[in-house]
């Protein structure tokens, strides 16, 4: 019977967060002697805003581009009991997204 794997995906604005949470599910799996794949950086995905400088119509129009960077990584671990419960345990700092999806 083939085992079930979770698949856990992380998206955050701050790499360095999404990181640390990658480097704790990653040591978790090291303890319980879980098989991990990853973490998989995907691509950043861009959100750019044109916003123009200028408070009323006269004058040049000077425009500000404002971004915002998303960073996701995704991590495929065994679906075993004590490790998925340790990893639900884990603090998930502001700004960062988690998402675990059970696979067969």
């Amino acid at each position: 019977m083939p085992t079930q794997k979770a698949r856990i995906s992380l998206s955050g604005i701050d790499p360095k967060k999404v990181d640390t949470v990658c480097r704790q599910i990653k040591e978790i799996s090291i303890k319980t002697g879980v098989s991990i794949a990853g973490p998989i950086p995907l691509p950043t995905k861009h959100l750019r805003v044109p916003v123009r400088k200028g408070p009323d119509g006269g004058g040049t129009s000077t425009i500000d581009h404002w971004e915002m960077r998303i960073h996701k990584r995704l991590i495929d671990i065994d679906a075993d009991e004590r490790a998925l419960r340790q990893v639900m345990r884990i603090q998930v700092p502001d700004g960062v997204n988690i998402e675990i999806v059970l696979k067969s």
